[in-house]
């Protein structure tokens, strides 16, 4: 058992995933880099930013986790693995999956998972030529990493050609080609799933709200709140859906000599008559369903990711869940998603009780803790049900104010109006 972790990344997810370590039984040395304020509020050692390799050789790491899907696309896991320390999650090759939308659809259609139909534009003038064509609502996507933040859903042939003028002509996303998808009808569903190279173990479902208004209004965001369990998607229907879209892609990357280990994350659309298709894949922990899907894991997570970082370790494996319901609450900057306001005091932290707080983008500035990026704190509420899990979180997070704030107020309303009505 691994005896000194360093978790790499600095948002709510990689405070979730250290907060879940602390309580292993094991009680590893958890280290951070380079981390935020609450993480560092926790007690965590936070390295400063730098060479992750060199890092975790001079303080003897014995398990590396990577939160964040950059350094994974860029290969951090290959350069720990070629210095002998052990990393969770997948290699440059595997992670892929991530960095390419057009590499992602590829997979799918060779390994028969059901996704929605698109089509790829190299540039601007191959787009343009096809929209009037095109069937609309139409989802364009930049074929980059994006940060949750490079899906543009355009309503007609209009708002189609201001999307392609972001993507070609502002270039928001850098250099990029585009994948213009068909519009999908149904309820999203977020499923991650443990993978040991082998197989898919799947995580207790959730539900993510991606735009920045109520209603899924505005813009998409990197996430503004999540739930889990969703209602409807009981352990067996969870384990049905992996075996259709994780499975066949551990299998095909095995086949392909580019195991895949870590957390391979399914964001899914099912359809009103329980159709489902795969809308991406993630390479790693999910933002901000991880800070409600964590919080309800009863098994030693240290005992999973170790698993999974070894091959076919996860073989009879099966996570244990609290019966709570969880309900994550996203605290943005003011501008965000477009840009966001650093530096704001934030007050009313030490004021939260019944809920808990993940830092995201935190920074300490003379004592107070401060606002330093888009998504600035996930609030947790949980509970016997989703009303009052919901209930929690909320309360807790309007105790909290900085200049600025913003917060959708209907999260996890469906479950509630699914389950307790």
């Amino acid at each position: 058992m691994s005896e000194r972790v360093l978790v790499v990344g600095a948002g709510g997810r990689e405070h979730a995933i250290i907060r879940t370590l602390q309580r292993s039984p094991s009680a590893p040395e958890v280290l951070c880099t380079p981390g935020n304020a609450g993480i560092a509020r926790d007690g965590v050692e936070c390295l400063p930013d730098g060479d992750v390799v060199a890092a975790a050789q001079e303080r003897e790491i014995d398990l590396v986790v990577v939160g964040p899907e950059a350094p994974l696309v860029a290969g951090l896991v290959d350069a720990l693995s070629t210095a002998g320390i052990g990393a969770f999650g997948p290699t440059r090759a595997a992670a892929r999956i991530e960095g390419s939308k057009a590499y992602a659809k590829e997979l799918m259609r060779d390994c028969g998972v059901p996704t929605a139909a698109h089509v790829m534009f190299r540039d601007r003038d191959e787009a343009i030529a096809h929209l009037a064509c095109a069937s609309y609502p139409a989802v364009l996507k930049a074929d980059v990493l994006a940060a949750g933040k490079g899906v543009i859903i355009a309503a007609d042939e209009r708002e189609a050609r201001e999307a392609v003028g972001v993507f070609f002509g502002e270039k928001r996303f850098g250099e990029t080609e585009v994948v213009l998808e068909e519009f999908l009808e149904g309820e999203e569903l977020s499923l991650l799933a443990l993978c040991d190279g082998e197989r898919a173990v799947p995580l207790a479902p959730a539900q993510d709200y991606k735009r920045i208004f109520d209603g899924d209004e505005g813009p998409n965001t990197g996430g503004m709140g999540s739930y889990s369990p969703v209602p409807g998607i009981d352990a067996e229907r969870t384990r049905e859906i992996a075996a259709q879209v994780h499975q066949p892609i551990v299998d095909e990357l095995r086949r392909r000599g580019t195991p895949f280990h870590g957390v391979l994350y399914a964001g899914l659309m099912i359809a009103p008559d329980g159709t489902v298709r795969v809308l991406e894949y993630n390479a790693r922990f999910g933002d901000p369903e991880t800070q409600a899907v964590l919080p309800r894991l009863r098994s030693d997570l240290l005992e999973l990711l170790e698993a999974s970082s070894t091959p076919g370790g996860l073989a009879g494996v099966e996570p244990e869940w609290s019966n709570d319901w969880a309900v994550t609450v996203v605290l943005a900057s003011g501008g965000y998603p477009e840009s966001s306001s650093s530096g704001d005091v934030i007050s009313g932290l030490d004021a939260v009780n019944g809920a808990e707080v993940f830092h995201a983008g935190t920074a300490e500035r003379d004592g107070d803790v401060v606002t330093a990026g888009g998504r600035v704190l996930n609030v947790t509420g949980l509970g016997a049900t989703p009303g009052e899990a919901r209930d929690r979180a909320y309360a807790a997070a309007e105790r909290i104010e900085f200049d600025g704030r913003q917060m959708r107020t209907d999260i996890a309303a469906r479950a509630v109006d699914k389950v307790e009505v």
